[in-house]
């Protein structure tokens, strides 16, 4: 072999050496990630704006034709009787919360029997039904025609327990068992003391049932029949 021609093979090598150089690099370089519209940090210009996720919601029909399941916090813990009157009475009104109803019933129990003692007949007439409210107009009428007045106080309501529930004929019936503590006081009419005192409370329990038509606008609930536990 010449000289000439090894010089030449030399130079062959070297620039296919150059080249191959050459373009390995920019393959690497083709093949690197072009931070820009696609590819940019979130929140920054050119990065793709994340969308939220579109909330599904339930079919409105599927949903009607779902039998309605009462939450925990609306079963008090009652007898299974009790608690297939209460989801009887949340089928036929899906506003009716059993817990809200006996924190209610407490609330109701107080204010009707502050307003009996107190001889308030148009709180009563509010809170009652007909023959309820007629039989407290009667006991304060007596009342007040034998110059008496009852200074009684609530001390407190040791227990509130649904006993029944259900519906009948559109209308719905609740009983609950009031197991309190009452100081109860009669003054004649120069406010002399001729029954009870203040200072020793007396157990009292009382079964009052409530009851509501299921279609009707209002929520109001009224005291329908009353009883000695």
């Amino acid at each position: 072999m010449t000289p000439e021609i090894v010089i030449l093979a030399m130079i062959a090598a070297f620039l296919g050496l150059r080249l191959y150089s050459v373009l390995g690099r920019r393959a690497e370089h083709e093949e690197e990630p072009i931070q820009g519209r696609f590819e940019g940090r979130q929140g920054q210009p050119g990065a793709p704006r994340v969308q939220p996720k579109a909330e599904v919601k339930p079919d409105a029909k599927q949903a009607e034709r779902q039998p309605f399941a009462p939450r925990q916090r609306e079963m008090p813990l009652a007898p299974p009787s009790v608690e297939r009157g209460l989801a009887e009475i949340a089928n036929a009104d899906r506003r009716f919360d059993a817990f809200a109803f006996v924190e209610g019933a407490r609330s109701a129990y107080r204010l009707i029997l502050e307003s009996f003692w107190k001889g308030d007949k148009a709180e009563l007439r509010a809170l009652c039904d007909g023959d309820v409210y007629d039989s407290f107009s009667s006991a304060i009428d007596a009342r007040m025609a034998a110059g008496e007045t009852l200074d009684n106080r609530l001390i407190r309501i040791e227990e509130a327990a649904v006993v029944s529930a259900g519906v009948d004929n559109g209308l719905a019936r609740i009983t609950i068992r009031f197991r309190s503590d009452i100081a109860a006081v009669t003054r004649d009419a120069e406010g002399h003391v001729i029954a009870g005192s203040l200072d020793d409370a007396i157990e009292a329990v009382d079964i009052w049932t409530f009851s509501r038509r299921v279609d009707a606008v209002g929520p109001d609930w009224l005291l329908d029949e009353t009883d000695a536990g």
